[in-house]
């Protein structure tokens, strides 16, 4: 009789134990399942509007008429909020063509690089469940350091993303690491390329300056676009009375990677030196794109519209190299942006003109959520491309 007393109260436990384990199991499972609605529902949506019109007036050879484009891109997203560390988000883009008197959309006008599309802008995962590091999978936007070797070229109204794994942190005070692996590179013309590429940055930031050193491993599809660009940056601010003296020096080598084992290199320097006196900064600067008549020093991954003239003339450094002096004031007056800046161009091997070219901008912000603005570019050209005007007019929203 008291064994089974024994079992009965054995029977009993485990059938407890089980119900206590059980409903352990349901009740996390229930904040779990109600965590992550409670993210995905909780997130945030966003909306950015840009509507532009843009001109292209080149004189070439082929006597194509002056392009007028006017088109509108729309992007919509949305955030999830965050559990577990975990947050997602993604993006749809849309260009369309409102005026469609431009090439790619007719082919006897000059160029805009604005064709329409649709696409799946962004879409990503990031992970900041641990502090001072930040993992962010899928595709995104990947800008390093000002956009001059890696970047999204933001002001074409579809820009670049890339299909990554990204690994960044801070967890050392003043220092900022980050990892790429980049599988996808998604142009501005809504086309995308393979690719097999690392990303390394580093950068220390102190009081007096920042200096960053960087190698870039492109591995695309074939030994044409293979490079590795390897190089180191300064740049700061040193208070000098009532101004600030603003310097920044950056020296890079492009050799060979991957399939291109041919051996050339080329290097890449630049210099600028500024004056920040309220209400205008003034910077004088000289950039060398390195070229011996057979390797010249590329940025496949830039910003390029960013660098050496708005009227995008050198988007491809010529096999002779490029030099680009330059002089750039900067300030604001009634909240408006204003900035002007003079190219003089020429080629690093044998010191050929190449032309010269001046670029305006206006800008202004409304509030948080417009802004609209006027640009326009100038080029006269030397020993090679063809006189180029260009204008921009511009408005967007976004919130």
């Amino acid at each position: 009789m008291k064994q089974s007393k024994t079992n009965t109260r054995s029977v009993v436990s485990t059938i407890l134990t089980a119900g206590v384990v059980s409903s352990a199991m349901m009740f996390s499972s229930t904040v779990m399942a109600e965590g992550i609605t409670e993210a995905l529902t909780g997130g945030k949506a966003k909306v950015d509007v840009r509507v532009r019109l843009e001109t292209n007036d080149t004189d070439d050879a082929n006597n194509k008429d002056a392009a007028t484009a006017v088109t509108a891109r729309t992007r919509i997203g949305y955030e999830t909020g965050t559990f577990a560390g975990l947050q997602a988000y993604a993006e749809f883009e849309d260009t369309m063509a409102l005026v469609d008197e431009y090439a790619p959309q007719d082919t006897t006008f000059d160029p805009v690089v604005d064709p329409e599309g649709t696409e799946l802008n962004q879409g990503y995962l990031t992970y900041k469940g641990i502090d001072k590091f930040l993992v962010k999978v899928g595709r995104q936007r990947v800008i390093l350091d000002n956009a001059r070797f890696v970047g999204n070229v933001g002001w074409r109204q579809n820009e670049q993303t890339y299909d990554a794994a990204l690994l960044q942190t801070t967890v050392i005070p003043g220092l900022t690491a980050s990892y790429a692996y980049v599988t996808q590179v998604n142009g501005i013309k809504y086309e995308s390329a393979e690719t097999d590429t690392q990303l390394v940055n580093v950068s220390y930031k102190t009081k007096p300056a920042k200096i960053t050193g960087y190698s870039y491993m492109i591995d695309g599809d074939g030994a044409k676009g293979d490079s590795m660009t390897m190089g180191a940056s300064v740049s700061g601010k040193v208070p000098m009375g009532s101004m600030k003296l603003l310097y920044n020096a950056e020296f890079a080598q492009m050799g060979g990677y991957a399939d291109n084992d041919s051996g050339n290199s080329a290097n890449y320097m630049a210099v600028e030196i500024g004056a920040a006196l309220k209400p205008v900064t003034i910077k004088v600067g000289h950039e060398v794109l390195g070229g011996d008549g057979t390797t010249s020093f590329q940025t496949p991954l830039a910003t390029k519209h960013k660098f050496n003239g708005w009227a995008d003339k050198f988007l491809v450094t010529p096999v002779d190299g490029l030099v680009d002096t330059y002089l750039t004031a900067v300030g604001k007056v009634a909240g408006v942006k204003l900035l002007a800046t003079y190219h003089m161009f020429s080629s690093d091997n044998g010191g050929d003109d190449y032309g010269s070219e001046l670029d305006l901008l206006a800008v202004k912000k409304f509030g948080k959520n417009y802004s609209a603005g006027v640009k326009y570019a100038a080029y006269t050209a030397g020993d090679i491309k063809e006189d180029t005007n260009k204008m921009w007019l511009w408005g967007g929203v976004s919130f």
